[in-house]
């Protein structure tokens, strides 16, 4: 595949960075407010699901109406986030300006309704969306529009999670098809800091979690106990995708009828639900539904989860996505990492919020293959004391999952 970045002459490549900071600054002012809304929204949505248990039980209803928004005004916008990446790689179609609203409402009602679905997704699809309105408007170039692209994916991600250096790495490194586009990480760091101080400035407060600083910054049994742990949190990814392509496959293959797929989906985790006796495993799973409940938050104390909390949320979010309910695969990952960590620590007799955070960026990179950008996540999220930690889990978890990712097109 001819790369787009070797169209240009090195004396036209500072011109065309220049260009692209014209459009990305204003671009990731809106993506900052943009995200502030939808995270605002989110919130509430959610403690909405918590305090009224009898939602899920419109679960299937929601579903169908997610459905008919797409069918009415935009098939094409299902795609998501491959659409976007498939748009860097390869300009063509453009990407649709109706994916913003509806991937911000499918997303907003699967967590109403009691689905399992993350964030990202929909926040990288709204920058995605408005960059791509940009481009389209402005008829730009191949070389301009991929540029933006990637910075409004920089945006996207560094304004959901409050990780501004993670999202510009996450947005370069994500792009495996031809060079690494280098001439992209300016517009990307400044889109990145534009739209996470937006997001801020707009009110909006992210989760924050801590990890004890330990007795030495290195040790080799805890090294060890890492790289075997990297090894179970890619395995975990992997199970992850597969399971989602899985679902996607079989649903399709059994519900012909499209409309019925997010019903079928949505009964069985109303029927897993009432059969494990909790809702843990429903909605963002960053804060407990109820009391005592297992969540991110919770993976990071001794006695916060089950040892089968991770498995569980594969099986909901899969089920969720895989049958066309809307939203990301990020924060349930996140959920998926962070309880595997716990088990794993209480097994293994290590520090339970070392390894709740090595599963929380390990999975992760596992199932995105970003390594790198998972890596520069624990240091922003967790503090740079344990950087050998998260690498050593992130680059083995990245290797122990396979070839497939999440954000893998074809």
């Amino acid at each position: 595949m001819r790369k787009i970045i070797e169209t240009y002459s090195s004396r036209e490549i500072y011109p065309l960075i220049f260009k692209s900071l014209l459009i990305v600054i204003p671009l990731s002012v809106a993506t900052g407010l943009g995200i502030a809304g939808f995270l605002w929204m989110l919130d509430k949505v959610t403690i909405l699901q918590h305090r009224h248990s009898w939602l899920l039980f419109l679960l299937p209803l929601a579903g169908i109406f997610i459905w008919w928004i797409y069918y009415q005004f935009g098939e094409r916008s299902a795609s998501g986030n491959k659409l976007i990446i498939e748009e860097i790689h390869t300009p063509g179609g453009g990407v649709p300006v109706a994916m913003a609203p509806l991937v911000t409402i499918g997303t907003i009602i699967t967590h109403l309704f009691g689905g399992s679905a993350g964030r990202e997704g929909t926040a990288v699809q709204m920058a995605g969306s408005f960059g791509g309105f940009v481009c389209n408007t402005c008829k730009l170039k191949p070389g301009t529009t991929r540029i933006v692209l990637i910075a409004a994916i920089s945006a996207g991600f560094a304004a959901v999670f409050g990780t501004p250096l993670t999202g510009s790495i996450f947005s370069l490194e994500v792009l495996k098809k031809g060079s690494t586009s280098y001439d992209a990480l300016i517009p990307a760091l400044v889109a990145a800091f534009i739209a996470h101080g937006v997001c801020i400035a707009a009110g909006i407060h992210h989760t924050e979690y801590g990890i004890r600083p330990l007795d030495h910054l290195f040790e080799m049994s805890i090294l060890l106990k890492t790289a075997l742990a990297g090894i179970a949190f890619g395995l975990a990814a992997f199970l992850f995708i597969q399971a989602d392509h899985g679902v996607r496959k079989l649903s399709a293959r059994f519900i012909t009828v499209e409309w019925l797929r997010p019903v079928g989906g949505a009964l069985i985790i109303i029927l897993l639900c009432i059969t494990l006796g909790t809702r843990d495993y429903t909605g963002l799973g960053v804060s407990p539904s109820a009391e005592g409940g297992a969540s991110i938050v919770s993976a990071f104390s001794p006695t916060g989860v089950g040892y089968f909390s991770w498995f569980w949320k594969i099986v909901f979010t899969a089920i969720t996505l895989g049958t066309g309910f809307k939203g990301g695969e990020v924060t349930p990952l996140f959920f998926i990492g962070a309880t595997l960590g716990n088990t794993l620590a209480s097994v293994g007799g290590m520090p339970i919020d070392l390894f709740a955070g090595l599963g929380f960026i390990a999975v992760f990179a596992g199932a995105s293959k970003t390594p790198l950008a998972c890596t520069m996540m624990g240091i922003e999220l967790f503090g740079a004391d344990n950087v050998i930690y998260f690498a050593v889990a992130c680059f083995i978890a990245h290797y122990a999952s396979g070839k497939r990712g999440i954000y893998t097109v074809k």
